[in-house]
């Protein structure tokens, strides 16, 4: 069900203004030259119609990027028209459950797929509490995985695509680069999520820039270092925790902590995501926060929400 009554009253402070998107149309952002879609908008509770964590990049009328998989965004993904075969690659920010948990769902109709090209997923370095990309992978569709008759991913045998995977630092505060491929650029930036080996990515085509935060923490200064100045076309952040006190603000940022590291970067559109009831409920104090700092558009994302970049 959709916000109604006081909770969508738009926050007009400073400039521009917060406003929830109209209902989306699903296949929309394929008419696009360069877009982003919010495939699944929620959190870790199912307290409401939103899908966990997924974003897609397209590109030329193709789901190129996709940013994560969260249960229920294997669903999503095929009501937004994309298909595997056009993904260049998938990054996953970390390895907590609302942000992975659809990816089995997806290699599975991976399977059924006419893609013969490799296709590389990217994530953190693991930790002794959680795995590597590459680990994550063998979980799910190695030899000894919970989904082992999808093993020839691996190998691209039995007319599967072979899949590799990258493992990332997240140690140090620079960028790392991910790809550097037909004009598609992807780097990826350590950030804080309490001790959840995490990151974040920038991803740029045609001169355009949208950062994707991932989970992160108000300590994620070197996030803010790499990004400051970039003037990312979007920035898309989670809207996780409420400006109560007792928050967890050591796995996300609050509205005061968003619209700094926001302005900091002198984003041209933020894109609030990742919604937990928490937050939603506490709406109009998060974007009063959030204008504490930033004073361009704030955009709540829903499902299949679509925010263009070039038209």
């Amino acid at each position: 069900m959709r916000l109604s009554g006081p909770l969508l009253a738009l926050s007009i402070l400073l400039s521009g203004c917060a406003s929830e998107t109209a209902e989306p149309d699903p296949a929309s952002c394929k008419n696009n030259t360069l877009a982003v879609q919010i495939l699944g908008s929620g959190g870790p509770i199912a307290d409401d119609h939103r899908a966990g964590a997924s974003n897609l990049v397209w590109i030329d009328g193709k789901a190129r990027v996709l940013i994560d998989a969260g249960p229920g965004s294997f669903v999503r993904f095929g009501e937004a028209g994309a298909k595997f075969e056009d993904l260049a690659v998938i990054l996953l920010t970390h390895f907590h459950g609302d942000h992975v948990g659809g990816l089995p769902g997806l290699l599975n109709a991976g399977s059924f797929s006419k893609r013969d090209k490799p296709v590389m997923i990217a994530g953190p370095e693991g930790s002794d509490a959680f795995p590597s990309a590459s680990e994550l992978l063998e979980a799910f569709v190695g030899k000894n995985g919970a989904l082992r008759y999808l093993s020839p991913y691996l190998d691209g045998s039995a007319d599967l695509p072979k899949i590799t995977s990258l493992n990332i630092g997240v140690d140090g505060e620079n960028r790392k680069a991910v790809m550097r491929n037909d004009g598609l650029e992807i780097d990826a930036i350590p950030v804080k999520h309490l001790e959840v080996p995490a990151l974040a990515f920038v991803i740029k085509n045609r001169g355009k820039r949208i950062v994707f935060s991932g989970d992160q923490s108000f300590l994620s200064e070197g996030f803010e270092q790499a990004t400051r100045n970039s003037k990312p076309d979007i920035m898309v952040m989670h809207n996780a925790i409420s400006m109560a006190d007792g928050q967890p603000r050591g796995l996300h940022r609050d509205g005061r902590s968003i619209g700094e590291a926001t302005q900091m970067a002198g984003a041209q559109k933020l894109v609030l995501s990742h919604h937990m009831r928490r937050a939603l409920d506490d709406k109009e104090a998060v974007v009063a926060a959030i204008r504490e700092n930033y004073a361009g558009p704030i955009e709540f994302a829903d499902d299949l929400s679509c925010f263009p970049v070039l038209e």
